[in-house]
């Protein structure tokens, strides 16, 4: 099987696959630089799945601090109930906020997608 003729950073040969009968794999073939330099950019954009994880840790803190509060009496249960309830809101527009990028993230990865076949269709053509 035919190996990509581009060199990796390390100055090895790239084992990668050729795309396209051009040589050289999708790391390495010069018509997707523009589209690769897209995709890295982006994901220092995104902020990783670290920081929502924090902000639910954040609450779950909170929550445990309401719950210590009105057992030890230092807080009435009815604020400590609203409270939560705020937090359980915040919680929610997390879970939506992120169901949003993800689905802005695929929308944008099938229209990349449709975009590399109409490319690879004329190509063939």
């Amino acid at each position: 099987m035919a190996k990509c003729a581009g060199i990796t950073r390390a100055g090895t040969a790239c084992k990668g696959i050729p795309i396209d009968a051009s040589g050289y794999c999708y790391a390495h073939h010069p018509d997707h630089t523009t589209e690769r330099q897209r995709h890295g950019s982006r994901g220092g954009k995104r902020g990783g799945r670290g920081r929502p994880l924090l902000e639910v840790r954040d609450i779950a803190d909170q929550l445990q601090e309401l719950a210590d509060k009105v057992l030890a009496g230092d807080l009435d249960r009815a604020d400590a109930a609203v409270c939560g309830q705020l937090l359980n809101y915040k919680t929610r527009a997390l879970d939506v906020a992120r169901s949003w990028r993800e689905t802005e993230e695929l929308a944008r990865e099938v229209e990349e997608m449709r975009e590399v076949l109409e490319r690879s269709k004329a190509y063939g053509a």
